[in-house]
Parts: C-alpha cells; structure tokens; sequence
C-alpha cells in the first residue's frame, strides 16, 4: 500500500516515513553493512597461510579445538533440553505446591552470565573453598587423601552452559505444551494413555519445533562464550581466535580459525532446519491451565525438586553467593573506578541499544511498506548475525575497519599536515558496530513483533477519516509500538551491559568495562574483588528477565 502524501507538513519529534522505495533501498544498506563482518570472515579461507602459522595449528590445537566445541555442543543439547523441557512440562501439566512461584521463577537464570556463574563456583569448589575446607575439616583429610570434581574442566563448563541456558528451552516449550494442552491430550487419554504416554507420544513430538528453536539458541550462546572456557582452560574456537589474535598476532590465522567456528554454527542451524521439517508453531487451545494433574504426597515433593535444582544452580545459590563475597569483602576499587565502568557500560548499551532500535525500526517498515519479497530478504540476513559469536565478528570488523582507519589517518595527514589517531578503532565507534551486527536482531524481532499488532485496515481507517500519514503514526502506531520499541531498547542495553568476547577485542586502550573487568579480576584469581562488578551486570540483567517473568505469570 502506497504512503498517502498530504499537503500538511508532519510535526518535527516524528517525521515523514520515506517512500517504499527509499525504505528497501536504505533497508539494503543497512543489510550489506551488517554483514561485511561474516563476508571477511568466511573470505578469509581464500587467503593463503603467509606464516606457516595456520598450518601449526591445524596440526597442534585444532583437533583439540573441534573435539571440545564439539563435546560442549552435545552436552550442553542435552542438559538444557533435559531441564527445559522437564520444568515445562512439570509446570504446564501438574499441580503441585510451589507451581506458580516456578513458572516465573525459572526463567531468572537468564539474567546470570554463565561466565559470572564459572567464577563463583569456583571460588565455592576449588580446594581451599568453602566446600573442600568443609570436607576436610569434618572428615579430618588432607590433600591427596579424598577425590573431588574439578569443576574447572570441560564437564564442569557443560554444566554451566545447561544451568544459565535451559530456560530457552523452557519458555519455548512451556508454551508449545499450553498450546497443545486441549483437546489433543483429552482424545490420547480418550484412547487410555497415561500422562506419561500422553506426553511421549503427543505433547512432545507436537513441541518438538519449540523445543529445537530453544536448544538451538542455547547452542549460540554456548558456541559464543569466551570467558567461561577461557577461564576453566577449556580450548575452544572462540579462545583460539583470542590466542591467534593476539598472542600470535596472525590476523589471517584469527580469521580462519573465525570461519571454522562460523562452519560449527552453521552445521547447529542446517540440523535445526533439518530436525524441525516441515513442523511449525501452530496455536493450539490453551488448556493446560484448565486440566493440570494434581500431584500429592511424594510425587508433589519430587516434582518440587525437579523444578527447584536447576532454579537454585542456576540462580539462586550463584546469587547468593555474589552478595555474600560483596558485601564481605567487594571491590577494592570501589569508588571512582568503579563508577567509571558503570558509566562507559552503560554509555555503550544505551548508544548501542538506541542506534538499534532507529535501525529495527527501519528494517521492520521495509517490510511493511512493501510487497516485495527483498526487504524479509535482507531481514534475514540481519538476523544472521545474532547467531555469529563476538569473537568472530570482532575479528571480522578489525581486518577491514584497521585498513580504513589508516587510509582515513592518510588522507587527513595529505590535507592537514598533522596526522590523527585512530578515528574508527580508536574510539567506541567500532565497538558499537559490533554490537549492532550481533544485536539488532534482538531489536528487530521485538520490533516486528509490535508491527504485526497493528492490522494494515488499521492505517486504511485512519486515512480514511482524513488523517495524514504523520498523524497515523502519531496516533495509531506510537501508542501500540511503545511497548515494543522500549523492550527492544532493554534487551539490547542488557546484552550490551553482559557482552564479553567482542569487548575484549575491540575495546579502545584504557577503555574498560563491568565485563572486561570481571574477566581482568577473575584471571588474576581476585574473585571476591570481582563480585561487586559481576553483581551489578546480574542486577541489570535482571530487568528484562522479571518483565519476562511478570508476562509468563500474568499469562498462565
């Protein structure tokens, strides 16, 4: 549908949408920019390897590198998959003392990072913590006389992933279960299955869609990490990138190693398409709330259980015992420095968050101004970059932003006489860009999420009745987009506030960061120091979360 032009020029705080066509061409841009970064990386495996460097690693660490992603990516399938999928069930199909606290309760790991959570198990379970020292002490052994697990391993990285991740699965899933909770399972019982046989033979290939969409995007954030590995010695991809990058410094070799990791995700999304088929998320009869089995005596207590374990590993105990270390001994630095990484966190986030908000907002009325199938196109490969870890798209950044960088610093020499720092690199420019191919696709979906509420008969009433397009959107999609653009700028603030990996990379010298400092403390093994820092990104990670959690009570 055609944009109506009036003669009345729209108010200056909201102006005049361009036409269709200026729309897609500036939704094309946006796209082409956003996906150099994945264009660098995945050209890199053209370019030879001038150092012999690529080829030492292919022979050395990279076996190593492929069989512990490989490893976290099976594992951690399943853990989020076992808990996500167990909890929703539990809460969407039972009764039992305590549900209505978990159906929102168990969405709070989200707000935790699962490098936040590494560092506190560790201070709990390393040798001289206070579990150890309380097994010694009651059992009167000394070193080398007990076994315990070093969670500071592979399987202790696993269990970090499943712990922070599975609500993914579990929001997704509880969903798919109330969804299909009707008439579907009255026919299976109709026909004398139990609850069990119910649940394996129709609630769970019905919610497969569901529950692969959330395996898989658990899978991203697993493929993503760096701190956590980094820090329980793990070597994956993404640290291999990191040791390319900078204690090698073989850019070409970062890149290659980049485009490795970027051919593990693409194999996790190719299996994800492939599991799902043809399946999708169709609506069912909401029904579940209406016919949940009541659980009493030991069954009631296990279900507690079920539900209470991954809430109290993956929230409650790491919470716990950040406050604990913060208030008993905190920052040293606390103080200035302190609100000094506040402020440039946040800085970050809230530039980040509002330049992706603007650009969603874009990208989402391409769409709806439009007939043509190239704007969901583009769309589509903005969202790619969401999938793509931080280290990735950092190395990806670097190599063709350091080139324009020195071409700019020429050119400004060749006219001023007086030569520049770095303009782009230097500064937060970079890392905002970042952030925005990594981001946006957060931004977008809320986006469009918010425009598909507003019915195009809704724009079509309103010019009937003889209102500008600047007064329709004033009037008509301002107030029902509101709610839609806010969540999207707090989603992106609390990614921005939490990243990690990108950060690292392409922060300006002397430019630090919450993120960057837990990492900074925790390697130099400070990690009571670095509490008050990883408390105050759980606390901001919380927001988002407790909106989430407010709609998931609301809606049961």
């Amino acid at each position: 549908m055609q944009a109506e032009s009036s003669s009345l020029p729209p108010p200056a705080y909201l102006p005049r949408l361009p036409r269709v066509r200026s729309l897609t061409v500036l939704a094309a841009v946006i796209a082409v920019v956003l996906a150099v970064p994945v264009l660098v990386v995945a050209g890199s495996v053209l370019a030879g390897d001038t150092g012999g460097i690529w080829a030492h690693l292919a022979s050395t660490v990279l076996p190593e590198l492929l069989g512990n992603t490989l490893v976290l990516v099976v594992f951690v399938a399943l853990g989020v998959g076992i808990m996500g999928v167990g909890c929703a069930w539990l809460v969407s199909m039972l009764d039992f003392p305590g549900r209505r606290i978990f159906e929102w309760a168990l969405v709070l790991p989200l707000a935790m990072p699962a490098y936040v959570m590494a560092y506190v198990y560790t201070d709990l379970l390393q040798f001289v913590g206070p579990v150890q020292s309380g097994i010694r002490a009651a059992f009167h052994l000394k070193a080398g006389q007990y076994w315990f697990p070093n969670v500071r391993s592979l399987g202790g990285a696993c269990l970090m992933f499943a712990c922070v991740l599975y609500p993914y699965v579990y929001m997704l899933a509880r969903t798919a279960f109330l969804e299909r909770a009707g008439n579907v399972l009255d026919a299976a019982r109709s026909l004398g299955q139990g609850a069990w046989g119910a649940f394996w033979r129709v609630s769970l290939p019905l919610a497969r869609p569901a529950i692969v969409a959330g395996v898989s995007l658990a899978l991203m954030e697993t493929l993503a990490d760096f701190g956590t590995v980094s820090y329980f010695g793990v070597q994956t991809f993404t640290t291999g990138i990191y040791l390319a990058w900078f204690s090698l410094g073989d850019r070409i070799a970062a890149a290659q190693l980049s485009a490795a990791l970027l051919g593990v995700v693409a194999l996790v999304l190719a299996a994800e398409r492939l599991t799902r088929g043809r399946a999708r998320f169709g609506g069912g009869q909401r029904g579940g709330a209406k016919r949940r089995v009541a659980l009493h005596g030991v069954r009631a207590w296990l279900a507690m259980l079920a539900c209470a374990v991954p809430l109290t590993l993956g929230f409650l105990l790491p919470a716990g015992l950040l406050l604990r270390m913060a208030f008993s001994e905190g920052d040293a630095q606390f103080g200035s420095r302190y609100f000094e990484l506040v402020g440039n966190s946040a800085i970050l986030a809230a530039v980040t968050a509002v330049c992706a908000v603007l650009l969603a907002v874009v990208l989402g009325y391409a769409v709806r101004k439009s007939s043509a199938r190239l704007p969901a196109l583009l769309n589509r490969i903005v969202a790619l970059g969401y999938a793509v870890p931080g280290s990735v798209i950092a190395v990806g950044i670097l190599i063709p932003v350091a080139r324009v960088d020195l071409a700019l610093a020429s050119l400004v020499e060749l006219l001023s006489g007086h030569r520049p720092g770095l303009l782009l690199t230097g500064g937060i420019t970079a890392l905002v860009y970042a952030y925005l191919v990594r981001y946006l696709t957060v931004a977008l979906g809320s986006v469009e999420s918010g425009l598909a509420r507003i019915r195009p008969a809704m724009d079509e009433a309103a010019q009937s009745l003889g209102s500008s397009q600047s007064e329709v959107l004033r009037r008509v999609h301002w107030p029902l987009l509101r709610g839609s653009l806010l969540t999207a700028a707090l989603l992106v603030f609390v990614d921005v506030m939490k990243e990690l990996p990108a950060t690292l990379v392409m922060r300006p010298f002397d430019f630090d960061t919450l993120a960057t400092q837990v990492y900074t403390l925790t390697a130099d093994e400070r990690l009571a120091e670095a509490s008050t820092a990883a408390l105050t990104i759980v606390a901001v990670g919380l927001l988002p979360v407790i909106v989430l959690s407010w709609r998931i009570a609301k809606g049961r």
